[in-house]
């Protein structure tokens, strides 16, 4: 089952050696990018909590609703939800943040694939029905639905917001849609809420070697498919 997934992956995603090569020096400067990017004012805001705190302050007892309404809303439409979900943790905390992340990620996500599947999909009936690409990638998860959604989620560095009209293209039911998509992005999700609770600590002049461990920690997540991918071609 797993080498016919993989042969799947590989023709959807069409990974080869030269892409492997390039996807390492581009990871491997994710790090020292990352060390860069705190010391940029505008961007320092993501990691500042005071923002985004104020504003879930003012919503007191619906702070965790009115974070999880407006990732649903943002990731509906297609918005991408990293930055939010970073956010949430310089706020929340690890634990929390990460939950009302997925929540909020898992909702927006089923919000896309609804309106890719209602609305969309007759717009783009035409390009669906010559489209090999969506195709195979229709097969691939008829054949294995929980498990080809999960592998597609797994990998930070996943199109999230792309793949979840893709989805809506396709012939999967919603039920493993919406479990592969909330198991898949777990991991993604605690490293990149973990990242925005080391880089508030790391702003204010703390230590900055677990800032450095979260970012590492999301380069290995998107090498692992890479890797396995990568092997399963040799």
């Amino acid at each position: 089952m797993y080498g016919w997934l993989r042969f799947q992956l590989r023709r959807c995603v069409g990974v080869t050696r030269r892409t492997w090569r390039k996807w390492r020096v581009w990871l491997a400067m994710a790090m020292a990018l990352g060390l860069l990017l705190l010391g940029l004012t505008p961007l320092r805001h993501v990691f500042d909590r005071s923002i985004l705190a104020q504003w879930l302050c003012d919503l007191g007892h619906w702070a965790f609703v009115g974070f999880i309404i407006a990732y649903t809303v943002l990731t509906a439409i297609g918005i991408p939800g990293t930055l939010l979900t970073i956010a949430g943790g310089a706020v929340f905390g690890l634990a929390w943040g990460t939950l009302v992340s997925l929540v909020g990620a898992t909702l927006g996500a089923m919000g896309a694939f609804w309106v890719a599947r209602y609305l969309l999909r007759h717009r783009f009936q035409r390009w669906c029905d010559r489209s090999q690409i969506l195709e195979r990638f229709d097969r691939a998860v008829r054949r294995y639905p929980w498990t080809f959604v999960f592998v597609v989620r797994f990998a930070p560095i996943s199109p999230f917001n792309l793949t979840n009209f893709l989805f809506g293209l396709t012939s999967v039911h919603w039920v493993p849609y919406s479990l592969g998509t909330l198991f898949g992005i777990v991991p993604g999700t605690l490293a990149y809420t973990w990242l925005g609770v080391t880089g508030q600590t790391a702003l204010s002049g703390g230590d900055r070697l677990p800032f450095l461990l979260a970012l590492g920690a999301l380069v290995l997540l998107s090498l692992i498919l890479v890797c396995f991918r990568h092997r399963s071609c040799c």
